[in-house]
């Protein structure tokens, strides 16, 4: 049987997406953070392994990771450990988010939403709102439709790196993505351990986002990604009144 997302792949989850450029993609945080006007205090949520909290804390801000995952976040407070970085790192579900003290931005990267399941898309973001501070900044992203219909539903993928084997089998449902993830890491003594998980990423059109930050207040604007373009993944920039 399959465990819950992210408790086979949460350890090793920014190794397994090493070249997805995050460098150029941190970068591109911290300049709509600083057009934004954000202040200096702000939370990463679904942070994974910690690599946009670190960027964002050796930037300046006074960071504090936050993920479902415990092995996601022990993988986060190992590597920040290592480069030094001071960020704090939480368990916490942004679904029912609720930090200690308002803070001036929160973050949500790399489909961090997607996980959100449509009818909870409301309260979710009401969530984010009552945790900013007046002015704050949300900055997140999701996959796109089209991406998840297109491209990934129905579909089978592999990536093959030197410690770590990633297989994921994809079914596509009328408005959610089934992920069926078997994993093989390589041991000290040159033999790999498996591990099997199940993910659900939920199918969010653009304009129901947007719809629903309106809803609970924030002033919102979408746009394609910087890496990306907007047929795969759609960044959208919030500002709470």
């Amino acid at each position: 049987m399959s465990a819950p997302g992210y408790s086979a792949i949460g350890g090793i989850f920014e190794y397994l997406n090493s070249d997805c450029d995050y460098t150029t993609w941190s970068q591109y945080l911290i300049e709509e953070l600083r057009s934004l006007g954000a202040g200096r205090r702000g939370a990463d949520v679904g942070c994974g392994n910690g690599y946009f909290t670190r960027a964002l804390s050796k930037a300046g801000y006074e960071m504090v990771g936050i993920d479902i995952s415990p092995q996601a976040l022990n993988t986060a407070v190992e590597l920040a450990r290592k480069q030094g970085v001071s960020a704090e790192f939480l368990m916490g579900d942004i679904t029912k988010l609720k930090l200690n003290g308002k803070v001036d931005f929160i973050t949500a990267v790399n489909d961090c939403i997607n996980y959100v399941p449509q009818q909870k898309l409301v309260s979710t973001f009401g969530r984010v709102y009552g945790n900013l501070k007046k002015g704050g900044v949300f900055i997140f992203d999701v996959s796109s439709a089209r991406k998840l219909r297109q491209t990934v539903g129905n579909n089978t993928f592999v990536k093959d790196l030197d410690n770590a084997t990633v297989v994921w089998c994809n079914t596509l449902g009328q408005d959610s993505v089934k992920m069926e993830i078997t994993l093989f890491t390589r041991n000290k003594d040159g033999l790999y351990r498996r591990a099997d998980e199940t993910q659900i990423q939920y199918i969010h059109e653009e304009k129901a986002i947007l719809s629903a930050l309106e809803q609970v207040g924030f002033s919102a604007r979408s746009q394609g990604h910087i890496l990306g373009g907007k047929a795969e993944r759609i960044n959208f920039l919030c500002k709470k009144s």
